[in-house]
């Protein structure tokens, strides 16, 4: 397995909350990260899978060598159970985090979801034995999260996002759209990539009453549906099947 991809290390950007160490990952999407995917939602999934991986993969790295000297008898299978108990549990109040009515608000809620799932495969590879912070491990986001069908397509377009991301650093970004339709369509892009009902999200938190009833249900269960394939993912790479030897005719009349 290769090295972990370097992070950006743009400097003086504050986080999206409260101050937090540079090495300690933030519970949402940084605000740098948003400024790139609000300039181009096209691709804010792999804007998105590209910053997760760089922040949240070195914290899903230390965690599980951490769990591994704290709980020496854990399985792989313990290990993955408890990240997916604690994310799906983020996922649940990730609806309440913005405060934020209308489609600003539905745009943050969505983006927390996605960066709170990200972080949880992340930390589901890790504890199957994958480099979490490998760079394969955002063509997985996006494969598992459905934005992308193959992984053949995803590292297409992971390519596009980082050339991207170097050519908005150079020329300062690019042309902006209008701010309304920016946001529309990043909040569509980033509620495919947390899960089909979490698009729903979008509509409701701009209909009064609405989100109540769609708010920490669609949340969990579109994590909960993201953690099954996850695991199913990560867990042929921690334990990879290897059929049973051929048995010849001279063992077969042997064991007659």
């Amino acid at each position: 397995m290769s090295d972990p991809a370097p992070a950006d290390g743009q400097p003086g950007i504050p986080a999206a909350s409260n101050p937090r160490p540079a090495d300690e990952a933030t519970e949402a999407p940084p605000v740098n990260l948003w400024d790139r995917m609000r300039r181009d939602p096209q691709y804010a999934p792999e804007h998105l899978a590209l910053e997760a991986v760089r922040r949240l993969g070195p914290e899903a790295a230390r965690w599980v060598r951490q769990a591994r000297v704290e709980q020496p008898a854990a399985t792989a299978e313990s290990l993955a159970e408890q990240a997916v108990r604690r994310f799906v549990n983020q996922a649940r109040l990730s609806g309440a985090v913005s405060g934020a009515a209308g489609l600003p608000g539905a745009v943050l809620d969505v983006g927390v979801l996605a960066w709170t799932q990200a972080r949880m495969v992340l930390h589901i590879a890790a504890a199957y034995g994958a480099d979490p912070a490998h760079p394969d491990r955002a063509t997985d986001l996006l494969v598992l999260q459905k934005v992308h069908k193959v992984a053949a397509s995803a590292r297409l377009a992971l390519g596009v996002a980082a050339g991207r991301e170097r050519a908005g650093a150079l020329f300062g970004g690019g042309g902006q759209t209008t701010i309304g339709r920016a946001m529309l369509r990043l909040g569509v892009r980033l509620a495919q990539m947390a899960g089909v009902r979490a698009a729903k999200r979008i509509f409701a938190k701009v209909v009064p009453g609405a989100a109540i009833i769609l708010g920490t249900w669609a949340n969990s269960s579109a994590t909960k549906n993201l953690a099954e394939r996850s695991r199913a993912h990560y867990r042929q790479h921690g334990h990879p099947h290897i059929p049973a030897p051929r048995r010849s005719p001279e063992d077969d009349d042997q064991s007659a």
